[in-house]
């Protein structure tokens, strides 16, 4: 919100069946005073835009989208149905994990209607039926009689399409399939081919309801995330349980989650122990076990034994929701290809019909042709120059590739994204909890003042409020033990260096031996203690007191099952490969060599960024990380993803996101983005090709009215289905893309040790 009178706003609108329909329900908008900021994406059926409601009204904007024939009403309330058009049920919308209240104030859903049942379904029986009468009256009526047949049969299915058309040309748009389409028949019946014009009507109509069917399958695909979260949890009221609704749980209540239940929230599990199916949310298929501590997300399925689970977020904060809202966002992020094929078209539309008014009347009069031939001919141009499969062709493939990804555990925050991890040659990788499991254990803790006690309660105060996996092992390893943690005040990260905070009146450091050293608290004998433990491998960590060294902690996090296979599969993708870390030069070493990767040491977070933007100057970098330090570096590479056990910051700054905490899904990321950008290409070829033939052969007159609606409306069906084929995509197959056949690779088993 901007002042009292400007605000943003959000209406659902239905009955949007392809690019070319977001972008009407745009132009409609976007012109009116007071009207900005206006997006509108088709999967989801969002309109958001930015109102001066002193120079337009909400219900003015209401009153544009529906003057173009499509259903509006305001988020959370019950969707409109628009004439023809499908409406998808409340509780799987995308954005369906709304606010709580949103969901509870809006009025029942009216159910889905079966195609036959909508109006587009009433006109193809109603246009098909027609058609066949005026067909059989040919047979045993007078030629006249019948002519008279066909002209009913195209005024009756022409109407409602007219009617569409001259409420666009009113808003500004006269250029659009249904005025071609109006023009065209309206043509045919002009110069005397009334059986040609009502087959068109019939073929249009027959692609219009196959282009509903189509949206409403990729909708569906998407939309199913959202159901995934029951509707209703068992809630631990004292020593009871009553069922409620899982939207109303709160953080810190306790549910009960019975052997085949789904997890109503995304928590921590109380007691038992059970294995855990995560595959609706991040793809896995094995179950995972659970036992007292773990995390659960709400949508999996419990396999086994009774689990109490701790809710540790909202409904509107679970996994589920925010993968909805990444979906539902990405959408506004559109590829460069999708951009630059919407200002074509813009361009393409007035010069085919500039064309076809050169075809008309150029011949006739230069030629002395024959007029009806000829305007015959302009009038087939027209409906073959309609461009509704070039603008689907790419957000269909988006949108089929979005959706593949969410339900492998890929989460992609859009077309652009999708286009960058398919140009991506560099990947950089952070080593803490993305190529290591991220839960180090402490190994060795040395004492220079005090006891192992002391120096353990002193570390694990000044960790108590850290997300760094380093901070955590400490904080667990003095539970272990039985050491409580030292009352702590004003705590703060050292991002890259340590934490420090305040104890009894002393400042307490829990610092990396650089920044030790650069306070002067290291001893030869201390240098010489780090290195050793160093060597083999540990990360070290030193405990001051105003300075002044206590002892040191050193710790030991080992590398991800799967990580020395990721590094294989991107090699084989012609990805080169580097691993980025504040860690010191001998751990990182000692990691480096056993994934067989490169590698850069000792960086604080700025370090990393630098080294990101080396990369970026002759390179397209991709980065991966997971903790506070790495949102710099995540938001400098031309891609950032981030591992989804990593933290809300690294989420949030990241492009893309991988929520199995599998590194061999950025490889599956990648091969997922260029699996799209194929599918796109194709597309785009599919759409251009037909039209190039058939622009050709309707000049020459080889094919006429009814072979270019069904050409454009057969382009439209081929482009959509090849991009659902993306649905059946697995990011997992790790197959050779054929740009990198020649090169040979060693398979690294998967459950190798590294």
């Amino acid at each position: 919100m901007t002042d009292g009178t400007t605000t943003q706003r959000e209406w659902r609108v239905t009955g949007m069946d392809c690019g070319s329909c977001a972008a009407k329900v745009r132009g409609a908008v976007e012109g009116l005073p007071g009207v900005a900021d206006v997006d509108v994406a088709l999967m989801s059926e969002r309109l958001r835009l930015t109102l001066d409601s002193r120079e337009t009204s909400p219900e003015r904007v209401e009153k544009a989208v529906r003057g173009i024939g499509f259903g509006i009403a305001p988020k959370g309330a019950k969707a409109e149905r628009p004439p023809g058009g499908f409406i998808l049920p409340e509780d799987a919308v995308i954005g369906g994990a709304q606010e709580a209240s949103a969901q509870n104030d809006a009025p029942e859903e009216t159910p889905e209607l079966a195609w036959y049942q909508t109006a587009k379904g009433r006109l193809v029986l109603g246009s098909g039926a027609l058609l066949a009468v005026a067909w059989a009256s040919r047979l045993v009526l007078p030629a006249e009689t019948s002519h008279w047949a066909f002209v009913l049969a195209t005024l009756l299915g022409l109407i409602p399409v007219a009617r569409r058309a001259f409420a666009m040309a009113r808003v500004g748009m006269p250029f659009t399939i249904e005025m071609l389409m109006t023009i065209a028949a309206s043509g045919a019946l002009v110069i005397g081919e009334p059986e040609e014009a009502a087959l068109v009507v019939f073929l249009f109509a027959v692609g219009e309801l196959l282009e509903g069917v189509s949206a409403g399958k990729a909708r569906n695909s998407i939309r199913a995330l959202a159901g995934l979260v029951p509707k209703t949890a068992r809630l631990e009221v004292g020593r009871q349980t009553r069922e409620v609704a899982a939207e109303t749980l709160s953080v810190g209540q306790i549910v009960q989650v019975r052997p085949g239940d789904r997890v109503p929230c995304d928590g921590a599990v109380v007691s038992g122990v059970s294995g855990v199916d995560e595959s609706p949310v991040t793809g896995e298929s094995v179950p995972r076990l659970k036992e007292p501590g773990a995390e659960v997300f709400a949508g999996s399925i419990n396999t086994e034994a009774l689990l109490r689970v701790r809710v540790t977020k909202a409904a509107a904060d679970n996994t589920i929701a925010r993968i909805v809202r990444l979906i539902e966002e990405a959408e506004s992020a559109r590829a460069p290809t999708e951009r630059f094929i919407d200002r074509f078209s813009r361009v393409y539309m007035p010069a085919v019909v500039g064309m076809a008014v050169l075809v008309a009347v150029v011949p006739p009069l230069a030629f002395g042709g024959d007029w009806s031939e000829w305007v015959y001919r302009a009038l087939a141009l027209l409906l073959i120059g309609c461009p509704c499969a070039l603008v689907i062709s790419v957000p269909a493939a988006i949108t089929s590739a979005l959706s593949t990804g969410a339900r492998n555990g890929l989460l992609m925050k859009g077309g652009a994204v999708i286009e960058a991890a398919a140009r991506v040659t560099h990947v950089a990788f952070d080593k803490t909890g993305t190529l290591t499991h991220g839960k180090p254990r402490v190994t060795d803790v040395q004492v220079l003042d005090g006891s192992e006690a002391d120096l353990l309660a002193l570390a694990a105060g000044v960790e108590s409020g850290a997300s760094h996996p380093l901070g955590q092992a400490i904080c667990r390893d003095a539970e272990v033990r039985g050491i409580d943690a030292a009352a702590v005040t004003d705590a703060r990260a050292l991002p890259g260096k340590g934490v420090e905070a305040v104890i009894a009146g002393a400042t307490l450091c829990v610092a990396s031996p650089r920044l030790a050293a650069e306070r002067d608290a290291v001893s030869e004998g201390l240098r010489g203690a780090v290195e050793a433990l160093e060597g083999q491998g540990k990360t070290v960590v030193i405990v001051l007191r105003d300075d002044v060294a206590l002892g040191l902690i050193a710790l030991r996090d080992e590398p991800r099952g799967d990580a020395a296979e990721a590094v294989a599969q991107l090699q084989a993708l012609g990805i080169s490969s580097v691993m980025l870390t504040g860690d010191n030069w001998r751990t990182a070493s000692a990691i480096a060599e056993g994934l067989g990767i490169d590698h850069r040491a000792e960086l604080m977070p700025e370090d990393k960024v630098t080294e990101i933007q080396k990369l970026a100057a002759d390179s397209r970098v991709m980065m991966i990380g997971d903790g506070i330090n790495d949102a710099p570096a995540l938001a400098a590479a031309h891609l950032g993803v981030a591992m989804g056990s990593g933290t809300d910051v690294a989420l949030e700054t990241a492009d893309a996101a991988i929520l199995r905490d599998r590194v061999t899904d950025v490889p599956g990321q990648i091969r997922l983005a260029r699996a799209a950008m194929r599918n796109i290409r194709q597309n785009i070829a599919i759409a251009l090709g037909l039209k190039a033939v058939f622009l050709v052969t309707t000049v020459f007159g080889i094919t006429g009215l009814w072979i270019a609606i069904l050409a454009d409306t057969g382009a439209t069906v081929l482009v959509t289905l090849n991009a659902l084929r993306l649905l059946f995509f697995r990011p997992s197959n790790a197959r050779k893309l054929a740009d990198t056949s020649n090169r040979s690779t060693t398979h690294v088993p998967q459950d190798s040790p590294v």
